[in-house]
Formats: structure tokens, sequence, C-alpha cells
């Protein structure tokens, strides 16, 4: 919340200067009647409302869409993606959520490849706990795909960043969209 002319903030208690070059008092805002303020364009603006979640909304109430949105011209003609030589393609939550999905498994993976490259280098043994771990990883990341692709609207995609909890709301797992194995 500030106060502005034209769509410049001054400050409360310091003196400032108008496009016209006039220079106002430090105390303008205690001295000046409403009149003034709108004679010399000075306007208080509220914050913009930032109170919707930028995971799931462009902006108050625009929701960001599930589905890949396929480029087309105002003729509904196909929009050719210059750097790729196909039609273009925006990317939906679902996409990009599973891209994420993916990153995140591939990362868990990484801190264990060293053991199935000395198997492969060396034959050395995997140990059990480690295959368990991995497999847990690949599945949970294909449970979490599934998920993401069952979601019909955005409520129920929202649903999967719910956390859950007990009666006493202490919780009692991860968020679906983040629900991977423990790190080994």
């Amino acid at each position: 919340m500030a106060w502005k002319h034209n769509d410049r903030v001054i400050r409360v208690g310091k003196s400032w200067t108008s496009d016209d070059g006039y220079r106002h008092p430090y105390n303008w805002q205690s001295s000046w009647t409403e009149q003034n303020k709108i004679d010399f364009k000075v306007v208080w603006e509220d914050d913009p409302d930032t109170s919707y979640d930028n995971r799931f909304y462009f902006a108050k109430d625009i929701e960001k869409v599930l589905g890949d949105t396929l480029w087309v011209n105002q003729d509904g003609e196909a929009v050719i993606d210059t750097m790729t030589g196909s039609q273009g393609v925006t990317k939906g939550l679902k996409s990009n959520w599973i891209a994420q999905t993916k990153t995140t498994g591939n990362s868990l993976l990484t801190s264990t490849d060293w053991y199935v490259t000395r198997k492969a280098e060396a034959s050395t043994a995997i140990p059990s706990a480690i295959t368990t771990y991995r497999s847990a990883v690949r599945t949970a990341t294909g449970t979490i795909e599934t998920a993401i692709n069952a979601c019909d609207d955005l409520d129920d995609f929202k649903a999967l960043f719910v956390v859950p909890v007990d009666s006493d709301n202490n919780r009692t797992g991860n968020a679906p969209i983040y629900d991977f194995p423990d790190e080994v």
C-alpha cells in the first residue's frame, strides 16, 4: 500500500517533487485536504491481491491450464514453432509437474548411481537396501505421474498437494505429489 503520484511512490514525511517540477513539503500528507490530493494527482493504492496460490493461478481467479495447449492462429490453423519445426505447444500444469516429478526421481537416484556403476565395472553386489530404495523411487515416480494424469480438473490437481493429517492435525505423511521414499 502506498501513496502514488502518476504511478511513482511518494513517501509520507518526506518532501517530493511532482512531475511539473513543484517541490511539495514533508508534511503534505497530514496538511493536505482530499481536494489537494486530487489536484496534485496523489492517490492511495492498495497492494495487488496476492492471496492466490501461484502454483495453480496466474493471478486471482485466473487458473493455469491443466493440459497442454497447441498453438493456433486466429483462423484455427497450426502455428509452427520455428525452433522445433512443429506445431508449438504451451505446456500445462500436468506436463510441467510430470517433468518436475521425473527430475525429482532422477535426483533421488543420483546419490546411489555409483552402486550401479560399481556393479557394472567390478561386479560388486549392490546392497539390498539400495536396490529396494531405487525400486521404491521408480515406483513412487510412476505413482505420482499416474495421479497427475488422472486429474480431470484443477480441484483434483490441487488435492495432490494436500498433506494428510490425523484428527489432531498432526502430519501423517507426504502430500501425494511429493510422496517419495526417504533417502537411504
